[in-house]
């Protein structure tokens, strides 16, 4: 089968809740356009849209798939999944797109293309979110989100937030038991490509705003929670690594008072012994907690070794460099360059320290 008509055999999946005409007209067009096979999730809209979900299915046919009640755009996009997964054991994948009539025929179409020219990678319509018609919470809500994900992940895209998306078949049996029943899926979905060293590949697709985008249901911040919980993480860990830290030197500084090892003070070696177990504590914590690193000790321990060091030695520089300039205050200076190297950490964490670069490519 050739690409040019395998494209309108890729199944549109479209999850929908208390859905109106504009459904039903994108239904139209997608018929029209000549795609063939359209998943509608009716996300528990009640027996007030019935007749909109029987008309999908008696003059579009559509294959209506329901919810009892409302569980979520990340569930109805799960069980679209697993229903095509199963009726659908030749397709490379699926095109997700919304309801709302924001994702028009042809930028569907484009996403279809792409993804059968990219059968590994997770394809983004991606959206301009420049211009009057844009809608100001949409545009400060996707801006904000792409510049945090950009920094406590790693990854850039230029839509974070857009529903039209190309997942490959194998992508898809892995999504199935990612965290998320509602719109932080999709924002966890992009997560996953980090993991699982997935390509994202973006297109460009028209911005269409109907009234002002009033029906969207989606919150930039409570949604996107798991991207601010990462640096959550790493903010707690290095402020209990602190607390470690110095619950043990004066634990050691009580137990070692009366002991001497020549010239070297028992504050010396409280000071050394509690700071290389609560280095210990950080590293794991950050190994398994907070950047869920899958790499291994032999590996991971020593980048951090080196960051450490390096991180140490810096603020020793710059703090004893700059703070002649402040009237010779070091701890004035100290604070503001730890508070720099501590943010640099974190990125260097991520991308160095933690990262698996053994981990293979998804074809």
């Amino acid at each position: 089968m050739g690409q040019s008509s395998a494209k309108w055999k890729v199944p549109i999946v479209i999850p929908s809740y208390e859905p109106d005409e504009k459904l039903t007209e994108l239904l139209k067009k997608l018929r029209e356009t000549g795609f063939q096979t359209i998943i509608l999730v009716d996300d528990g809209s009640g027996e007030e849209y019935e007749s909109i979900f029987r008309g999908a299915r008696d003059h579009y046919g559509c294959q209506v798939l329901r919810h009892a009640v409302n569980q979520g755009k990340g569930r109805a996009l799960k069980d679209a999944f697993n229903y095509c997964l199963q009726e659908f054991p030749d397709a490379p994948g699926v095109i997700t797109a919304d309801s709302d009539g924001q994702h028009s025929p042809e930028c569907i179409l484009v996403c279809a293309e792409a993804l059968l020219a990219h059968p590994g990678a997770l394809i983004l319509g991606c959206r301009c979110f420049e211009g009057e018609d844009v809608p100001a919470r949409s545009e400060f809500g996707n801006k904000c989100t792409r510049v945090v994900m950009k920094y406590l992940t790693g990854i850039t895209v230029s839509d974070t937030q857009t529903g039209l998306r190309g997942i490959s078949r194998s992508f898809m049996k892995q999504l199935l038991t990612v965290k998320g029943e509602r719109f932080e899926f999709e924002t966890n979905m992009l997560l996953e490509t980090k993991s699982r060293n997935i390509p994202i590949v973006e297109v460009p697709i028209r911005t269409i705003y109907i009234e002002e985008n009033r029906t969207s249901h989606f919150n930039p911040v409570k949604d996107s929670v798991r991207i601010y919980m990462i640096f959550g993480k790493f903010l707690f860990s290095s402020i209990s690594s602190s607390v470690v830290d110095l619950a043990l030197f004066s634990l050691f500084c009580f137990l070692l008072r009366d002991m001497q090892w020549g010239r070297v003070s028992y504050i010396t070696m409280a000071t050394i012994a509690a700071r290389i177990i609560s280095a210990l504590y950080n590293y794991f914590l950050n190994l398994k907690v907070v950047f869920q690193s899958s790499g291994s000790i032999t590996s991971t321990l020593p980048r951090y070794i080196l960051l450490a060091v390096v991180q140490m030695s810096l603020s020793a520089f710059l703090v004893s460099r700059l703070y002649p300039l402040f009237g010779g205050l070091e701890v004035l200076v100290k604070i503001p360059v730890d508070v720099l190297l501590f943010f640099l950490s974190f990125v260097i964490q991520r991308e160095f320290v933690y990262r698996d670069t053994n981990m293979p490519k998804e074809s």
